[in-house]
């Protein structure tokens, strides 16, 4: 009896880190039910996908409205072609890959595929040297990326306007060499979301797809870089209270186990800005678990953020 118990009061803990791996498995079923709260960004999270993909492979354009009991689709779906089934190939099953072509199909303007894929129309139409009225034809293919060494419009002012030195909680962490353009995303450069100890780190092998730091009850936490706020809530298992924010197409980053939430999904973010307290929601301790994901894949964040 006494066993009974013990196993019956361990079975009602607190999710372990460990749990926050569960995001990445490979879905079990091929389809996911969409439940009260989630965003196509949040079931791109859980199922380790660029929302890029999901949004193509149900046939979902921006703003990425999605329904509660709508169906997602979590794998590229089969195409009939000349009498033999094949994947499509206009957007790549590997989650740490984004497209690199678009085929436009009847109908389509440059506008579209641009929101579509989320870039720009300006981009678009230099990648692929367009010029006004920028005419498409069926079956033509645009590039959906710049050619090697040509960096986007875009992102060019992003990075000068982030030339600027904002203030935030975050600032006394600045200290130390600059990182790359490639680092840094072309967001111009990336700020500590909060102080404190190093309890773990990003691990591409193991179940830590970011790192933990500790702290104490309250302690602000701050967006690492500007963004759109995509998710708030508790859905993701292992993450506790979480906030998920967009960068750009490629780049989000994710501050879980938060306690008071400052923000609201849409909410517009300044690099720097205080969105939530640490807590320990969904932890066994007070921390904030931090992570980066360029096109749906983690990466380390000690490799964007600056060296202490």
């Amino acid at each position: 009896m006494a066993l009974l118990t013990l196993a019956a009061c361990a079975g009602g803990g607190v999710a372990p880190v460990s749990d926050q791996s569960a995001s990445l498995r490979q879905p079990e079923s091929e389809y996911r039910e969409v439940r009260a709260g989630d965003t196509l960004y949040s079931i791109a999270w859980e199922s380790g996908r660029d929302y890029r993909e999901l949004a193509a492979w149900n046939g979902i354009a921006p703003p990425y409205v999605i329904k509660p009991g709508q169906k997602l689709r979590l794998y590229p779906p089969e195409q009939e072609e000349a009498g033999e089934k094949t994947k499509t190939t206009e957007v790549s099953a590997r989650p740490d890959a984004a497209p690199a072509y678009h085929v436009v199909r009847r109908r389509e303007t440059l506008t579209r595929i641009a929101a579509q894929h989320d870039v720009s129309p300006k981009d678009l139409a230099a990648w692929n040297k367009l010029s006004p009225p920028y005419t498409l034809k069926s079956g033509q293919k645009l590039r959906l990326a710049a050619p090697q060494g040509v960096a986007p419009a875009e992102n060019k002012v992003v990075a000068r306007k982030a030339d600027k030195k904002t203030p935030g909680a975050a600032d006394r962490h600045d200290a130390g060499p600059a990182r790359s353009p490639k680092a840094s995303g072309e967001l111009g450069p990336w700020v500590w979301p909060t102080e404190g100890t190093i309890l773990a780190r990003f691990s591409a092998k193991n179940p830590n797809k970011g790192i933990d730091i500790g702290g104490k009850a309250g302690q602000p936490i701050v967006a690492a870089a500007p963004g759109t706020v995509v998710y708030r809530g508790g859905g993701l298992r292992g993450y506790g209270q979480l906030i998920i924010i967009k960068h750009n197409a490629d780049f989000l980053s994710a501050y879980a186990h938060s306690d008071k939430i400052y923000v609201k999904e849409g909410n517009v973010i300044k690099r720097g800005q205080k969105i939530a307290e640490m807590g320990s929601s969904g932890a066994d301790r007070v921390k904030l678990h931090f992570e980066i994901r360029r096109r749906g894949a983690p990466v380390d964040p000690m490799e964007y953020l600056p060296r202490k």
